[in-house]
């Protein structure tokens, strides 16, 4: 059996959840307070980073590079595309979440509200938290725009594009700090993401002290 260190509102980890789930490969999840660079995970993986994967003899690392090893070594259903040009594009959207998303939104939002009291860092920092809330609809556009001409993020097919932005977006909406009424497009998209099998897990999830809302986990919502 796989086993994956993680946390659960760690968006890179929820990537690697939803490409495991997809690909119907089972795995032991393990929470990982990397924070306090235990040794043992350390010697996994010495960026002091989740998620890292237990896998086929192979301890893996960078949610990225364990995605497409998966899509790979399981390539059906399919997460990247054949054609070069199709995957640079779900390749450019990846890094679009994993990069400028992150560090805009997720980690002002997030790390500020949940983290911080989780890794005992001290209060929130408000401006952070202003940030992220104001930055967020210039994402929520953009995610808008795209889906106007596509049917999904990157194109005609469901693609790791589409798991990397749910991941993020699934962790902002456990703090109800995303605004589905701002498109139906979006809630639409997100409504069938949030519908797949793979996503089951993610919706069971329970953050001590961090009760999610009720919408959360409701597939009507």
């Amino acid at each position: 059996m796989a086993r994956l260190y993680h946390v659960p509102l760690s968006p890179f980890c929820r990537k690697v959840r939803l490409t495991l789930a997809e690909k119907k490969i089972e795995v032991e999840l393990i929470e990982e307070r990397y924070w306090e660079n235990a040794p043992d995970f350390l010697r996994r993986n010495p960026a002091g980073k989740v998620p890292v994967l237990r896998y086929d003899g192979k301890t893996m690392a960078e949610s990225q590079a364990i995605c497409e090893y998966l899509d790979e070594r399981h390539p059906t259903p399919p997460l990247m595309p054949r054609d070069p040009d199709a995957r640079y594009e779900v390749r450019r959207l990846c890094a679009w979440f994993d990069d400028k998303f992150h560090h805009e939104v997720t980690r002002n939002l997030v790390y500020e509200r949940v983290n911080k009291k989780i890794m005992g860092q001290g209060y929130p920092d408000s401006k952070n938290i202003k940030t992220g809330a104001t930055m967020i609809k210039f994402h929520l556009d953009y995610m808008v725009w795209l889906l106007e001409q596509r049917r999904w993020l990157a194109g005609g097919d469901m693609t790791l594009a589409d798991f990397t932005a749910a991941a993020h977006l699934s962790c902002l909406d456990y703090i109800s700090d995303v605004d589905w009424r701002r498109s139906a497009t979006l809630h639409e998209w997100y409504a069938k993401i949030k519908s797949r099998p793979a996503f089951r897990t993610l919706l069971a999830d329970q953050v001590p002290g961090f009760p999610p809302p009720p919408h959360y986990a409701d597939l009507d919502f």
